[in-house]
């Protein structure tokens, strides 16, 4: 056990982690395209991107499956991101943008979106982001005493979480008659994704990511406790609600294409972490890498499995999540 601390101690190793993550992504791509009704081969997938311009390849690689796996790979890494940071900020391996809330409220906004005003379906990324930032700040006013406590942002989470849900179920009760496309949603699915969904979450990836490495260095005091962070110059609470900012604008960014899918955000960075170690700066590239590899496999098993009948990948995840989240509980004190 000592050596493999030392090791995860090293730049070496962790450079070494990032390649094996990377391969894993780049093989999770290829799986990706290459299963389905139609049997594909690298080379096939290859041709289908880069030289072929006609044919049927070519149709169900670049309309069908190749968007789809970019957005599997996109929802994969940003909520895996989210819940780094939001494990790095509460201090709690058990946090992630769905059991705190962050998610429910960007669900709440998007389910609205869905079955209230559906001629607004252009407005869900942003709806679901204000979403989330309402559920941050509903959870930071309800944990305030004379300052924020992670234990105490983790409780008022879970109960924003349960309001949130209620609010969900509520609206799927009064909006039956529009009740599928909700349903679809709530269990967090990539079923006909496709161009637009890159599109609308392109962008949030490439702020949050972006915003979030800034931010690595700063996580990393953090976690040396509120008194050593502030001896050190570091504004605590400023630097919570920044990154809390953050990890709901990743994990919003995924609601808005994905739905509630769950469990990606709290399992990917506990084996990264125990892989890699705690330093943010090679945790949250870490993170991010096998969130997106994990989740296209993961979807290419969903959508497989029962062929032609295709399952939401939040039902693997679940399958997956649950035992791992158990396994957490009972390690932590």
């Amino acid at each position: 056990m000592l050596k493999i601390n030392e090791r995860k101690n090293t730049t070496a190793w962790k450079v070494f982690i990032l390649i094996i993550f990377g391969v894993l992504l780049v093989i999770s791509f290829f799986v990706s395209n290459s299963f389905g009704t139609m049997k594909l081969t690298n080379k096939d997938i290859i041709k289908a991107i880069f030289v072929d311009e006609t044919g049927a390849k070519r149709q169900v690689i670049w309309n069908i499956r190749l968007p789809r796996t970019i957005v599997a790979c996109l929802v994969g890494m940003n909520l895996a991101l989210s819940g780094t940071i939001l494990q790095g900020v509460m201090g709690n391996p058990l946090a992630d943008p769905q059991i705190i809330g962050i998610s429910s409220g960007a669900g709440l906004a998007g389910i609205l979106i869905l079955v209230v005003f559906p001629e607004a379906i252009h407005l869900m990324a942003p709806a679901a982001f204000l979403g989330a930032i309402g559920a941050s700040a509903l959870i930071y006013a309800l944990a305030w005493k004379n300052g924020i406590k992670p234990t105490r942002i983790i409780l008022a989470g879970v109960a924003v979480s349960a309001l949130l849900g209620a609010g969900i179920t509520t609206l799927m009760v009064f909006y039956s008659d529009r009740v599928h496309g909700a349903i679809m949603f709530m269990a967090g699915g990539l079923s006909a994704r496709s161009w637009p969904h890159v599109k609308i979450i392109l962008p949030y990836t490439i702020v949050g990511m972006t915003a979030a490495f800034v931010m690595a260095d700063k996580l990393d005091i953090l976690l040396l406790g509120d008194d050593v962070a502030r001896g050190l110059g570091l504004n605590v609470e400023r630097t919570r609600l920044i990154l809390t900012a953050i990890a709901a604008l990743l994990a919003a960014s995924a609601v808005c294409v994905a739905g509630l899918l769950g469990f990606v955000g709290l399992i990917i960075p506990h084996i990264s972490r125990i892989i890699i170690g705690t330093n943010h700066k090679y945790l949250f590239p870490a993170s991010a890498l096998l969130g997106g590899g994990v989740l296209m496999l993961c979807d290419t098993f969903a959508r497989t499995i029962f062929s032609p009948v295709e399952i939401p990948v939040g039902v693997v995840m679940a399958a997956l999540g649950a035992p791992f989240f158990l396994y957490l509980l009972r390690k932590v004190d």
